[in-house]
């Protein structure tokens, strides 16, 4: 495989291409990518669309733009939808929102979730009148996978370009795919693994049985069994811990991917992007599927900080949101967490988010 120096001289098709191998090597990163989405079994093809990489290089942050640092990594969103109908596109609220990052020259990789409820602009453009300060997850809903990558870059300073997003049936054929994943499972979490399984079999067509988890410990848990283990929310540290569950189940699923054959690799490939909305191509992939052993998650977290770095408000008409103290102090952690950049200055436009952030949650009181 090519060094990192000649990784950057490839042209903008060759990116891409380094995209899909640097993130669908790592099959486990899509398990996440369903939590709590409840998408139909449509499997017409994979959905693709095309992002004007440029313009969103264009409106990306300037001192992204001149990031010297970053341009050794690789980032890309991956989204969860929650979608009865198996609408992927927009409309539907990213409730799983993931940055994955790839270090080009170690190939080590840290996932960041981003709390579907932190209150940032949705909406940012150069019209200040024109944006929208909410819960993050409804920027993809009104304006789908290009909007939430926007929200992403403006509000975070990150470079993303490319995205993946994936249905129900694709999450649990990768798991059972890879002949499942072994997970601790505890009290507190036996139940709700059982009682999602039910509700999946009652709405979700093309599952019509479950086998229930009877014993607590470390143990092999099939699809159905490790999705409804990634949807756990009424535990302690409720949202919080369902993405820490989500994380845990992405490294299982890479612990297993990195002993599967290239036969059933090239299978979970096919299985899951039958079920994706992505602006990437599977062709290349197939071709690539055998340095997976080579890349390791090393690190993961959630933003803003938990739980020093925010606090829980019920903002306006009674929406419960996650309010990063401040926006600017904790982009300066991300990009100590992703990046190792000690000391980062946040743009302009970061500081200008966060001081609007502080003056509409104010008045509001943290539960």
């Amino acid at each position: 495989m090519a060094n990192s120096k000649q990784m950057r001289k490839k042209s903008p098709v060759g990116k891409i291409i380094l995209f899909i191998f640097e993130i669908l090597l790592l099959v486990a990163l899509l398990v996440v990518l369903w939590v709590v989405l409840k998408a139909t079994d449509e499997t017409t093809g994979v959905d693709r669309i095309t992002i004007n990489e440029d313009e969103i290089k264009i409106e990306m942050n300037e001192t992204v733009q001149q990031n010297e640092v970053m341009k050794g990594y690789r980032n890309i969103a991956l989204f969860g939808v929650d979608s009865r109908s198996g609408n992927l596109k927009t409309g539907t609220r990213s409730d799983t929102i993931i940055v994955a990052s790839i270090n080009l020259e170690t190939k080590d990789v840290k996932l960041l979730s981003v709390y579907r409820d932190s209150y940032l602009n949705v909406n940012p453009s150069s019209d200040s009148a024109l944006h929208r300060y909410e819960k993050c997850n409804a920027g993809y809903a009104y304006g789908g996978a290009e909007q939430a990558i926007r929200m992403l870059n403006a509000n975070l300073d990150l470079d993303i370009t490319d995205f993946v997003t994936i249905g129900f049936i694709g999450l649990k054929d990768v798991i059972d795919a890879l002949g499942g994943v072994y997970i601790e499972v505890d009290e507190t979490e036996l139940l709700h693994i059982n009682n999602y399984q039910i509700s999946m079999v009652k709405e979700v067509d093309g599952i019509d049985s479950y086998k229930s988890v009877t014993d607590t410990g470390y143990q092999l848990l099939d699809g159905l069994q490790a999705v409804a283990y990634c949807r756990i929310r009424y535990t302690a540290g409720s949202d919080f811990k369902r993405t820490e569950r989500q994380r845990e189940v992405i490294k299982a699923c890479l612990d297993k991917a990195k002993t599967a054959s290239p036969s059933a690799l090239a299978k979970i490939c096919n299985n899951v992007f039958s079920e994706l909305y992505t602006s990437l191509d599977i062709t290349e992939v197939l071709d690539l599927l055998g340095s997976i052993t080579e890349y390791n998650v090393v690190d993961e977290g959630g933003f803003p900080q938990y739980p020093s770095g925010l606090s829980i408000k019920v903002v306006g008409s009674g929406a419960e949101c996650i309010i990063p103290e401040t926006l600017e102090s904790n982009v300066q952690w991300l990009h100590s967490f992703l990046f190792e950049e000690e000391n980062y200055e946040v743009s302009s436009t970061v500081k200008d988010y966060s001081d609007r952030i502080i003056v509409d949650t104010a008045q509001y009181t943290a539960k």
